[in-house]
This record gives structure tokens, sequence and C-alpha cells, in this order.
């Protein structure tokens, strides 16, 4: 098992490293620079450019890069004169994760209870209604279903704020918006997995003896249902982390989304790159811990590791 985890911490390395890579590369071969305009004076751009390390040779600046990267500077804002990157993200990402651990909470549980009801009463009315949820959940981006969901519950009804403030209200509307299309992926994996499980041998042996459904349910069904739920838990925090960038947007939350949109307009590249590389981060971290996290739980998985070492 160390030697399975040791492996997945190895792969994340390279990952991140990779994505660095590529943002830098990426950022470099936009035309132009962050101090471009022709009301400015030469002098002053030069001066600029040489305090940011920009007029060094692109390799040289990668090398420069990487070497702070290392050392955990994510480097200066352009536009926030002489303020870090890393300063910038300290002071905006509890916003921003306090939607998303809510917006994951509601999508997992209500997503998991869905999907098992879904799956007691197949073909049933309630079934139905749960996939029609899903297939809108799903098929809806959150740009689109964000601006209607906050008209329809905040300004037609008046029932919830449409922008947060720090009661724990104002946080439900943009922490379910953000979750929606997770909770309907999670409720359709969940419906199909708990139908596999309860056609199996084992669970027909068992109500054939005569155990009562809710003990079926809650002893065998769910904890073998929900295994590839886990699974996808990591790669859907990365699409709720990613989807809160529009949501912020749409709902006015001064999170790290928002300063990442204004830091594309404005070319402020060292903060692009600072917040992107952040975002990786924070995605591979919650794969890795999830992949770990299955690997505790599912022998299988253990077996296999060994077997394939």
């Amino acid at each position: 098992m160390v030697k399975y985890i040791l492996k997945r911490i190895f792969y994340a390395i390279i990952t991140i490293l990779c994505i660095a890579t590529i943002t830098f590369a990426l950022m470099k071969a936009l035309p132009g620079d962050p101090f471009h305009n022709e009301k400015m004076k030469p002098e002053l751009r030069q001066a600029l450019l040489q305090k940011y390390g920009l007029d060094l040779p692109v390799s040289q600046q990668y090398l420069k890069y990487m070497n702070n990267l290392v050392h955990g500077d994510l480097g200066l804002s352009y536009k926030y004169v002489n303020r870090p990157v890393s300063q910038v993200i300290k002071s905006s990402f509890p916003k921003s994760f306090a939607l998303g651990w809510r917006a994951m909470a509601y999508s997992s549980i209500f997503g998991i209870l869905l999907g098992i009801i879904a799956a007691l009463k197949h073909q049933k009315t309630q079934d139905y209604i749960i996939i029609f949820i899903s297939i809108v959940g799903v098929s809806v981006p959150s740009i689109v279903m964000g601006p209607l969901l906050a008209y329809y519950f905040g300004v037609n009804l008046g029932w919830l704020p449409v922008t947060v403030t720090s009661s724990e209200l104002s946080m439900l509307l943009p922490s379910f918006t953000l979750g929606l299309g997770t909770l309907a992926f999670v409720a359709r994996l969940m419906r199909s997995t708990t139908l596999e499980v309860l056609g199996q041998d084992y669970i027909l042996t068992g109500k054939s003896k005569g155990l009562a459904t809710s003990k079926i349910v809650w002893n065998h069904v769910i904890r073998n249902a929900v295994m590839p739920v886990i699974s996808v838990l990591g790669p859907s925090f990365a699409a709720i982390i990613t989807g809160s960038i529009v949501i912020e947007n749409v709902f006015a939350v001064s999170g790290l989304g928002g300063y990442f949109v204004s830091t594309i307009t404005d070319q402020d590249y060292s903060m692009t790159m600072g917040i992107t590389l952040f975002y990786a981060v924070l995605i591979i971290v919650s794969i890795l811990l999830v992949d770990i996290a299955y690997g505790l739980v599912d022998p299988r998985l253990k077996v296999s590791s060994k077997g394939g070492e």
C-alpha cells in the first residue's frame, strides 16, 4: 500500500511540473507583453520589463520561474504593484473554498440519496422524475443555470439572496447552482451501480430468506454501490472548482474565480499562471486523496497493486 501511495504522489508531482511548463509556454506564446501600451513612455516600459525579468531570454525566464516555483514563489502581480501572487490567492481563496465545499457536500449527499431512491423505485414515477432532473443538471451549463436560478428564486420569488454575504442563507443558492451538475452526475451513477448491485445473487438470496429491504439496502447495497461514486469524487471536485469561476461572477462572489477572469483581460500573466497552477495543484491533490482513500477501502485495489509491482 505504501508503494501504491508513493507511486501516486510521484505521478502527481510530474503532472504539476508538466502543467507549470505548459502554462508558461502558453503565456509566452501570446502576442505583446503586459506593459505594451502606446501611451507608456519607452523608458518606463523598459524599466518594468527589467523589474519583472521579462527582458531576459525565454529560456532564462523559464528556469527562473521553475526555480521560484520549487521554492513556493509564484512571483509578483503585474497589475497589483508589489503584491505577491500567493498573497492574492491566500486572501481570496477562502471565499471560493467556502462555496466549493458546500457545493461538494450538497452534490455528494443529495446525489447519492436520489440515486438510491431512483434505483429502489425503478421504472416508477420517482425514478423518471430523478432521471429528468439528472438530464437537466448534466446538460445545462452553469453559465445558463446560474442566472436562471438567481432570477427565479432570488428576484421573482424573493426566497433567497442573489449576492453572497456573511449569512449562511446567502451561500445556499450559489452553492447549489455550482454543485448541480455534479449532483446530477452522482445521482445517475449511483442509480446505475445500485441497480447493478440489486441484481446480484447474494442480494436476491437475502430477499428470498425474508430479510427486510431496508436492512439489505443499508448493510449490503449502499456499501457496494457507493464504491464507484467515491472514485469519481476527485474529478467531480475538479469540475466544481473550475465551475466556480463562472458562478462567482454570476453571484458577485469576491473569490479567486473573479480574480482569474480579470487577470486574463488585464494580461496579468504572472497572476494567470499562479492561479492556474494553484487550481491544478488543488485538483490533483483532491484526486490523489480520493485514489488513496479508494485504495484503503477497496481490498481488490491493494491486491492488484501488489500484483503489478
